[in-house]
């Protein structure tokens, strides 16, 4: 029989029991949507997780202050005392040359207001590299010159929520507008960057020098000489971000004076180990969601198995009869394969188009994020066919090695 012959006998036989061929597919089918729908949200899952860890950047060191021990020998939070200074920022950019990019940070909260609009926002005080540590880049304007950070110069740069809620699509460069009851001048406008890797809106900002900040914002806190709240940093090369923690951690301790045993009085954050976990955590759940659709379509394909074994049962006597005229082993062999195919590949392809649809849907109509791929559908399809040559195989021999004379007998 040629190839041709096989598939219209198969299409045939098929369509003779067209109500249990369809409800057969129905398991390929919705193991092809699974597929596809889970494979797609887990993929779109992990691109959205990798742009928000990706502002956070993966060369970069975080520092803050650690704990101290208060009076009794109580041991106080980080946020009780300032133990980062400038004089830590300079030494870490003299002493470690491996560090492309140093710059300690004074924040707090305070209501900005320019004529009749306000806004409750965060402030941040700022040396020179902070822009480039945390990519920031300018819209209008530009950014503060090297004079304003040594004289406290009031000098303000507007994030982009900011500036809407203050002028509008206007950019306000050059008005003045009062952070708490300091007047300040717009010297530029920051260029959005939307929202953060932990949800905040990073535009609702404003940015001031660092002696500024100190002398005008924090007023009666009572700050220690160039005190700073945050010291971060940036790597050129990330394979040395490893080796510039080790070196920051013993340079500040020797700074600081902590004697060995003790514990430090600031705390370093590796950025790139935050990164990766997120990373194999959205790998583990984009691998559980496979695993869930692959099940699904093991289902289908032993569907596909039983029905076969079912059809091979009633068609004995047709079987013998081809085998008694003179067809061989194979014939049979490759007839019943190519049904148990055609039910799996024809599933296969409305599976393809519901879980297409499905995922689009899912992805306009709900929050997950869905990243809808071509080679996940191309995959799908491959699973589709792979599913009704594995599956459909046991039954295809069992009918070809039947004894014609014992199955023109029943």
């Amino acid at each position: 029989m040629t190839l041709l012959d096989v598939l219209r006998t198969a299409a045939f036989a098929l369509r003779g029991n067209w109500m249990r061929s369809a409800l057969t597919s129905l398991g390929v089918i919705i193991g092809i949507a699974a597929v596809i729908v889970m494979v797609s949200v887990g993929q779109g899952t992990q691109q959205e997780i990798d742009k928000l860890v990706s502002g956070l950047g993966s060369q970069r060191l975080d520092i803050s202050p650690g704990s101290q021990r208060g009076p009794g020998g109580a041991r106080q939070s980080g946020g009780s005392f300032y133990t980062l200074t400038e004089g830590d920022v300079d030494a870490i950019r003299d002493e470690v040359p491996e560090v492309q990019y140093v710059a300690g940070a004074l924040r707090g909260n305070t209501q900005v207001v320019y004529a009749e609009n306000n806004a409750s926002t965060s402030w941040q005080g700022v040396q020179p590299d902070w822009f480039a540590i945390n990519d920031w880049k300018v819209a209008e304007g530009g950014l503060f010159e090297a004079q304003a950070y040594g004289g406290a110069a009031k000098q303000v740069l507007l994030g982009d929520t900011v500036r809407r809620t203050l002028f509008g699509e206007d950019s306000g460069i050059g008005e003045t507008i009062r952070l708490g009851r300091v007047p300040f001048t717009v010297v530029g406008t920051l260029a959005p960057k939307g929202q953060g890797g932990f949800g905040q809106d990073q535009d609702d900002v404003v940015m001031v020098p660092l002696e500024t900040a100190r002398r005008r914002l924090m007023g009666t806190m009572g700050l220690p000489p160039g005190a700073v709240m945050q010291v971060a940093l940036t790597v050129g090369d990330a394979r040395d971000l490893g080796y510039v923690q080790t070196a920051v951690e013993g340079l500040l301790r020797q700074r600081h004076q902590v004697r060995p045993g003790e514990e430090d009085d600031f705390r370093v954050r590796n950025i790139s180990e935050i990164v990766a976990t997120r990373t194999a955590t959205t790998n583990l759940m984009s691998k559980l969601l496979g695993a869930v659709a692959t099940i699904c379509l093991v289902i289908g394909g032993i569907g596909i198995m039983n029905i076969m074994l079912v059809s091979v049962t009633e068609r004995i006597r047709e079987i013998g009869l081809r085998l008694a005229v003179g067809a061989a082993p194979s014939d049979v062999r490759r007839q019943f394969l190519a049904e148990a195919m055609l039910i799996s590949l024809i599933g296969g392809v409305i599976g393809i188009v519901i879980g297409t649809a499905g995922a689009l849907l899912v992805g306009r109509f709900s929050e997950l994020p869905v990243a809808l791929d071509a080679q996940v559908v191309a995959l799908a399809a491959a699973f589709s066919i792979g599913t009704g040559l594995f599956f459909g195989y046991y039954p295809a021999r069992k009918a070809s090695r039947l004894d014609p004379i014992e199955a023109l007998r029943q």
